[in-house]
C-alpha cells in the first residue's frame, strides 16, 4: 500500500465513523443478503454489539496501517478465532465485497475510484494475512 492509499482510507473512514451504527447495520444487512450462509456464524449474537466490534476492528486497522508490527499479529489472532466460528477462507471474499458495497453506499460520490482501490488494497492485505494465519499459505477463496 502506498502512503496515498493510506490517506484515502483514513480520510474516508473518518467520514463514515460518525455514522458507525448505521454503517455497521448496512454492512451486516448486505452480508446476510448476499452471503446468507455466513449468518449461522453469528449464532445468537447481539448484532448491535457485533456492529460495535466491527467498527472498532476497522478503526484499529485503519489506525495501524503504518504499523504492520502492531496490526498483523492482531489480525492473525482474530483469524484463528474465526475458524472456531466456522468461517472458511472463501468467506473472506464475501466479507470484502460487502465492505466495499457498504463503503460505496455510506460515502456516496466521495467514494472515488482511487478510494475504492485503496480500500480494496487494504482489505486484500488484511484478508491475505488472516487466511494464511487461519488456513495456511495459498488458502484464499477456497
Amino acid at each position: 500500500m502506498t502512503e496515498s492509499d493510506i490517506v484515502l482510507v483514513e480520510n474516508s473512514f473518518s467520514t463514515i465513523l460518525p455514522q458507525r451504527v448505521r454503517v455497521a447495520r448496512m454492512f451486516y444487512d448486505d452480508l446476510f443478503q448476499t452471503a446468507p450462509h455466513v449468518r449461522p456464524y453469528f449464532g445468537a449474537a447481539n448484532m448491535s454489539e457485533q456492529g460495535v466490534k466491527l467498527m472498532d476492528t476497522l478503526a484499529f486497522v485503519v489506525g495501524a496501517l503504518r504499523d504492520a508490527d502492531r496490526m498483523l499479529p492482531v489480525a492473525r489472532e482474530l483469524a484463528v478465532r474465526h475458524v472456531g466460528y466456522g468461517v472458511r477462507a472463501a468467506d473472506y471474499d464475501c466479507v470484502g465485497a460487502s465492505l466495499i458495497r457498504t463503503l460505496a453506499a455510506g460515502l456516496g460520490n466521495t467514494f472515488t475510484p482511487d478510494t475504492r482501490a485503496a480500500w480494496i488494497a487494504t482489505y486484500g492485505l488484511i484478508s491475505e494475512v488472516m487466511t494464511e494465519a487461519a488456513y495456511g499459505p495459498g488458502k484464499v477463496a477456497q
